[in-house]
């Protein structure tokens, strides 16, 4: 038998030996306000708390803060996550605009009301995040503050151009123009079509903030024109590779190429219909799908970028599933940390596998928030 000194150094070893994970998206304002989900308690004891209760992902939540710490993932992209599309999903979709705007400030205050009981920490340009890593890694545990970037899957609840100055003031710095189906600005994941004049109009006041244009769910024709129209800093949020899963909700080989070439980074997901040609919500056992499937979708846009700099963790997860649409060998957020082991069986040398858990979104970020806001190229016609 270990004595309780011996297993609290161990404990402590094995924490150093963990990888530090930055994730591109988890919908935890999303998760607390519509679910009723309290993040401060551990996985276990939300599934307990919601058993019984119907619904695809009840009682099978991944994501809590401590399961988050025990994992190591230090920042995340947390997102605000309300939209007005006409699709009339419970828990996500609400008659008007102005109603997802008051939603996605309402999860706004969340972020606030966790900040202030100092569990997150905004992180809003690159001082802030260099300050925070310094910190988690003296920090790292139990009492560790998680940091985020703050991000909006689908743009919704920015009801004008002109609102955009706003939302970067509350700390915005990421959007993505749509989610599933149309929203005001473009066409998202499952429907076909271009950015509306008001999606051209937004992408010009972002760019003049600063924002950073996230491409995720924009269909084809949206995808083409907002990464031309947009000369600012893009990046790929929740994205693995059509070439592996067909569907609009993946990236073609095509647009991968190019958003390498724009020294963007593209976050791999866990969510197992991304992973899985065949999969049916409900029918498909989970045990056709293992990590190891996300990290083929790392490998191959590693592959096609001929470097280990454009792939990382966009895990998704929580977002609007749970466990029972995860790999089989995902349990909970913690699991993420599986996937070094993965790539090292793959061949990828330390320093690849550090990027593609944490380095290459440091990267991006430090570049992206390198220049004053104002130095961005200005908006073709």
């Amino acid at each position: 038998m270990f004595s309780a000194a011996r297993l609290q150094r161990l404990r402590r070893v094995l924490k150093w030996l963990l990888m530090m994970v930055v994730d591109s998206h988890l919908d935890l304002a999303w998760n607390a306000l519509s679910w009723n989900r309290d993040l401060n308690r551990s996985v276990p004891e939300i599934r307990s708390s919601e058993a019984g209760m119907a619904g695809q992902g009840r009682a099978m939540n991944t994501v809590a803060f401590p399961e988050m710490r025990q994992g190591e993932v230090a920042v995340c992209l947390a997102t605000l996550l309300a939209r007005a599309s006409g699709l009339n999903e419970p828990l996500l979709d609400y008659r008007t605009r102005e109603i997802a705007c008051a939603m996605a400030k309402g999860q706004l205050a969340y972020y606030r009301v966790m900040e202030a009981q100092g569990i997150l920490r905004m992180l809003r340009d690159w001082p802030s995040v260099e300050s925070h890593l310094g910190e988690w890694k003296e920090r790292r545990g139990d009492s560790a503050i998680i940091g985020f970037i703050l991000s909006m899957e689908g743009a919704d609840p920015i009801l004008s151009p002109n609102s955009v100055t706003e939302w970067w003031d509350q700390g915005l710095r990421v959007v993505g123009l749509a989610h599933f189906g149309v929203s005001a600005y473009a066409h998202g994941t499952g429907c076909q079509g271009r950015l509306t004049g008001r999606g051209r109009d937004l992408l010009r006041a972002m760019q003049e903030v600063g924002m950073i244009l996230d491409v995720t769910h924009l269909s084809d024709a949206s995808f083409w024109e907002a990464v031309e129209l947009f000369s600012g800093p893009i990046l790929a949020s929740h994205n693995n590779c059509r070439a592996l899963v067909p569907g609009d909700r993946q990236l073609s080989d095509e647009q991968i190429r190019y958003l390498i070439g724009r020294g963007s980074v593209i976050g791999a997901v866990s969510d197992a219909w991304m992973l899985y040609p065949e999969w049916v919500a409900g029918e498909t056992p989970r045990t056709v799908v293992t990590l190891g499937v996300v990290a083929d979708h790392i490998d191959r846009i590693c592959q096609l970028a001929g470097n280990a700099l454009h792939s990382a963790i966009g895990s998704d997860l929580d977002g609007g599933y749970g466990a029972e649409q995860c790999p089989c060998d995902l349990d909970t957020i913690a699991d993420l940390q599986k996937i070094p082991n993965l790539l090292r069986k793959k061949g990828y040398k330390e320093k690849d596998i550090e990027a593609i858990l944490h380095g290459n979104w440091l990267r991006f970020f430090q570049n992206a928030w390198s220049h004053p806001a104002r130095q961005h190229a200005t908006l073709g016609a």
